[in-house]
């Protein structure tokens, strides 16, 4: 087990509240991704979390306790339950979900979530070094939905297709930027 989850899981044996409210920040984030990724709302993903943590609670004062496995991990295997049960009873998943059912491959997904967030860490380690006008642009068009229009405008270009083709060349710097990171973190 990982350091932080063994602290985390000995505090809320000892009813620590401020552990659990950091539990609780720590993972809400992943839960709202799955939620919201499989036709949920964050409302609901909110409902679904917070149904996990008060299963996880309770289990944890259990004295026969045992984690064996990351509480990350835990928490997205109860949530994705939850969540399943959830759709069933409103009719937007046809697939069959029993009771003896458990989710192989939890971990190998955990993998990959955790794989993506660090994709993610380094795009925006990336993005921040790519230095301006490039990091505006980007950041104007992917994050913000302007147009060219309203691009060509905010930077002063003679015309959409120019910082459209502007913003091709950023971009390229920008794949560059992140696979040369990408490259320094293989074995």
């Amino acid at each position: 087990m990982y350091y932080f989850d063994e602290l985390i899981v000995s505090e809320i044996k000892k009813k620590n509240e401020v552990a659990l409210r950091e539990l609780y920040k720590t993972h809400y984030p992943m839960i709202v991704n799955l939620i919201r990724s499989n036709n949920g709302t964050e409302e609901e993903a909110k409902d679904i979390y917070q149904e996990a943590v008060i299963a996880f609670y309770e289990k944890v004062q259990q004295p026969e306790f045992i984690l064996t496995c990351k509480i990350k991990t835990y928490l997205y295997a109860v949530c994705r339950r939850l969540w399943l049960k959830r759709l069933a009873e409103k009719k937007r998943y046809h697939g069959n979900i029993q009771e003896t059912e458990t989710f192989l491959g939890i971990e190998e997904e955990m993998n990959a979530i955790e794989d993506n967030e660090q994709r993610f860490i380094r795009m925006r380690e990336s993005l921040a070094s790519l230095g301006e006008p490039c990091r505006g642009i980007l950041e104007d068009f992917y994050m913000h939905d302007l147009s060219m229009e309203a691009i060509r405008d905010k930077f002063g270009y003679t015309n959409a297709d120019n910082a459209k083709n502007q913003k091709y060349k950023c971009l390229q710097r920008l794949k560059k930027l992140f696979f040369a990171t990408y490259k320094e973190d293989l074995p």
